[in-house]
């Protein structure tokens, strides 16, 4: 889809294997601009690369995943910020949504249909905010 590729994407994950397929899953999905990190730290230390979307493991060593969304949100609240979880616990996911996460996704879940989705209401609304 031609509509991803002007998007900049980060995918946060401390899990190799997934974040090479969760990588893979934009690159069929029409993205160019991928960027991969393995912990929050790194991601937080290129955020003004000015990414558009970054996908956020929730469960992470070094620095958990909701303390990277806020420490992402208070430098640039714009930054559209989606939770990824293996699990389902509804009350770390609805601390995020409180806390500025735009949506989340469920691991081995049909993701590769939910990250389209995904991308493609962000496009819709940023096309609407212009």
């Amino acid at each position: 889809m031609k509509v991803f590729s002007q998007l900049k994407i980060f995918v946060v994950d401390d899990d190799l294997f997934y974040l090479n397929i969760f990588g893979q899953h934009l690159v069929n999905s029409g993205v160019e601009d991928i960027s991969l990190f393995e912990n929050g730290l790194d991601a937080l230390s290129r955020l003004d690369e000015q990414p558009d979307i970054i996908f956020l493991d929730h469960n992470m060593d070094a620095i958990s995943g909701h303390e990277a969304l806020k420490r992402i949100k208070t430098y640039n609240p714009k930054i559209y910020v989606v939770m990824i979880t293996a699990k389902d616990n509804i009350d770390n996911l609805n601390m995020s949504l409180e806390h500025g996460a735009f949506q989340y996704i469920q691991k081995e879940n049909n993701e590769e249909k939910d990250v389209k989705a995904v991308l493609q209401k962000i496009v819709d609304i940023k096309n609407l905010m212009n």
